[in-house]
């Protein structure tokens, strides 16, 4: 099992539940920055929050476009990433149209990316394309990872958390397998143990979406797996 230090840089610690609130966003960010995560995930509603509430810190503040089902307009979702950036939003983690890609339509899942893909790189931003691979078949993975890989995006994420299955080593190996080594990979959906993170980072992910940073990093204090 890999160390508390190289798991802690790796998560985005994530809190994006309904009903949330201010003082629970500026908990979820003391909380990035004293276990030294990569990144806080919160709803676009609290990106300025987060961005006030880590100050000067290294944590980066990512939140969610077009969450959880992806089926909205590319005009919406480009609408959400432009305000996402205003209030301070340094990474873009966007739900992919899988709706599309289960009717075939994948003339639209390349023209969406390619749309969204301007005000991200025209902001300097990070975009995480989430395909939410626990409902796509292998041949759908792959076809994706063509596709996003031709568009140059950041990250490929497994899931949204809400889908019936979340991440999986098999899916996070096959992923890297088809993507070229600049983008990186990042898991998340289920990830509640160190094991687990363990598992994924050494299949090739490069980051971990999780509410259970704290848990985790807690855990390797308690069995001395530094």
């Amino acid at each position: 099992m890999l160390n508390k230090e190289t798991i802690a840089k790796t998560i985005d610690h994530t809190l994006l539940k309904p009903g949330m609130l201010v003082a629970d966003v500026e908990k979820l960010c003391a909380e990035a920055v004293e276990y030294g995560f990569a990144a806080v995930c919160v709803p676009p509603l609290f990106v300025k929050a987060a961005k006030g509430f880590l100050g000067n810190s290294s944590v980066k503040v990512a939140t969610v476009i077009g969450f959880p089902f992806g089926y909205s307009a590319v005009e919406s979702k480009i609408a959400e990433v432009v305000l996402a950036i205003i209030d301070g939003a340094d990474e873009l983690d966007v739900v992919i149209n899988y709706t599309a890609i289960k009717n075939n339509d994948w003339e639209l899942v390349a023209n969406e990316i390619n749309h969204i893909m301007v005000p991200v790189r025209n902001k300097g931003k990070v975009i995480k394309v989430i395909i939410e691979s626990g409902v796509l078949t292998d041949e759908e993975i792959i076809r994706c990872c063509d596709i996003y890989g031709i568009a140059g995006v950041d990250f490929v994420k497994t899931s949204t958390g809400y889908a019936e299955k979340g991440a999986s080593v098999e899916d996070v190996r096959l992923i890297r397998q088809h993507l070229a080594d600049a983008i990186r990979i990042k898991a998340s959906g289920g990830i509640r143990t160190a094991e687990f993170a363990s598992e994924l980072i050494e299949a090739g992910a490069d980051r971990i979406g999780c509410s259970s940073g704290v848990a985790i990093m807690k855990g390797l204090t308690a069995t001395g797996n530094y």
